[in-house]
């Protein structure tokens, strides 16, 4: 074979892996979560509104948010992490709609793992799937976790916004 056939064998191949592991991390992400939490609850927690609950300041709002995460829930719910919400607006939509716009700082042993950048990263685009949701920003304390090339790193590829 020659070379360019070769390449796209690898390409194929890398891209036959890459969707074989990350179907097993979904797989296993979403076991243990089912495994951890009480599906009745996951329900309820589902089904309420992000913006009321802001709105009254409900002790809920954290876990209804922790519930809208996909595959970063596992790991925060595993190694003793949480969200915090840090602050919060509602904002009116251009189509009258309402939505949240918050600032989320982490909490637990969150807080001093290497892997949050990518933890901020999936907590951003999980929550944002939400329609209730139009902003996801953190916290820039959070900042002062991470080490000089950590932060650099963060702020300048990890797709998220500090405030």
């Amino acid at each position: 074979m020659n070379n360019r056939g070769d390449a796209g064998v690898s390409d194929n191949l890398e891209e036959t892996y890459r969707s074989q592991i990350s179907e097993a991390i979904q797989n296993e992400a979403e076991r243990r979560i089912l495994e951890n939490n009480d599906p009745i609850e996951t329900s309820r927690l589902l089904s309420l509104s992000l913006i009321e609950l802001f709105e009254n300041q409900d002790k809920s709002l954290v876990p209804a948010l922790m519930v809208r995460l996909g595959v970063v829930r596992a790991a925060l719910e595993g190694h003793g992490g949480s969200l915090v919400v840090s602050s919060g607006e509602i904002e009116a939509r251009n189509d009258g709609n309402r939505s949240l716009s918050l600032v989320i700082d982490l909490d637990g042993a969150c807080v001093s793992c290497g892997a949050a950048p990518g933890t901020l990263k999936g907590i951003q685009d999980d929550l944002l799937h939400d329609n209730e949701v139009s902003t996801v920003r953190f916290d820039s304390s959070m900042l002062d976790w991470f080490d000089e090339i950590q932060r650099d790193f963060v702020l300048n590829f990890g797709g998220v916004t500090f405030v």
